[in-house]
């Protein structure tokens, strides 16, 4: 093995530590991160399928669970296989450049998944508070532009990180405190002052996710006076009980994104291990809740499936 600490400016390689005192139970770490990952792929590649079959799934909500569900699928491979090796084979070793791709679809993609389940809670918002006007205020040329806009956000925002990166000199060791390329991690083997790099990426993360995660709060807000305010005691729970799922999944999603970022800003007490696993539980649990919260639990993706099961059977 080359030595840790080179005087190189590009590395030729990093080397990911994994879970700093948990090394011992990487293997069976990976078997629930395994699993997880097996269902998110499964249930994504499930959503998609049934909802390009299903023309009566042509609707706004579908459309942007779609773009939830590729969001997902990106964020899932581009973290866990190589994760997986990691704990599994003891491959520790990724190359400098694949580094830098991981980290800005990690960083891309999970900002993508912010605006999406905001886009969610705002077709949610038009469906139960304007139901009239639901067609007609999301009409498919506005959910495109939706779309593209969230793409283009996370690609902006973020595209500057591996840039940034790229130029820095890298004298210290190459040992990565992590189980995959995370800006902040990195940044931190470089032998000069990134002050102005580090707030960069802090300042943008948190005003991203604090604007996406303020709206979606008033959106469900707006929902539930909507919800109080039905006639029909049935209809209101039923709805309720929709959105409250929404809800829970959404709060996973902030609450261990919002942990990790701000650990980095003021968690210095922070122990390692708990930051590094809940930094994974934000690029895991989403992508493997998703797929149940909005798909087995909604009426017309569940019938569809099942229709589909019962004919193959038959």
């Amino acid at each position: 093995m080359p030595p840790l600490n080179t005087s190189r400016p590009f590395p030729v390689t990093f080397l990911l530590m994994g879970i700093p005192g948990l090394e011992h139970l990487h293997v069976w770490i990976g078997i629930p991160f395994c699993s997880m990952y097996v269902v998110a792929v499964v249930g994504n590649v499930t959503i998609l399928a049934v909802v390009r079959a299903e023309r009566s799934l042509h609707e706004p909500m579908f459309f942007f669970l779609c773009m939830l569900s590729i969001t997902d699928l990106v964020l899932s491979t581009s973290t866990l296989p190589r994760m997986l090796c990691l704990f599994w084979l003891g491959a520790h070793d990724i190359a400098f450049d694949a580094c830098l791709a991981q980290m800005f679809f990690i960083h891309s993609f999970t900002t993508m998944e912010s605006g999406f389940f905001l886009a969610m809670a705002f077709d949610r918002y038009v469906a139960i508070c304007h139901p009239l006007r639901h067609t007609t205020i999301l009409t498919q040329a506005r959910i495109t532009i939706m779309g593209i806009i969230v793409v283009i956000r996370g690609v902006a925002f973020f595209s500057p990180h591996p840039i940034l990166l790229k130029q820095l000199p890298y004298c210290r060791t190459r040992i990565i405190a992590h189980t995959y390329c995370e800006f902040m991690a990195v940044v931190k083997l470089a032998c000069v002052d990134t002050g102005a790099t580090t707030r960069y990426s802090l300042s943008v993360a948190s005003i991203i996710g604090s604007c996406d995660a303020i709206l979606t709060v008033v959106s469900y807000a707006f929902i539930l006076h909507s919800v109080f305010s039905l006639p029909s005691r049935e209809a209101g729970f039923k709805a309720l009980g929709t959105c409250g799922s929404h809800v829970c999944v959404i709060l996973v999603f902030y609450s261990t994104a919002g942990f990790s970022i701000f650990t980095h800003r003021f968690g210095k007490n922070v122990p390692a291990h708990i930051h590094i696993f809940i930094a994974n539980m934000y690029l895991l649990v989403p992508p493997f809740l998703n797929p149940i919260v909005y798909g087995v639990r909604t009426k017309k993706i569940r019938e569809h499936v099942l229709r589909v099961l019962k004919v193959n059977v038959a």
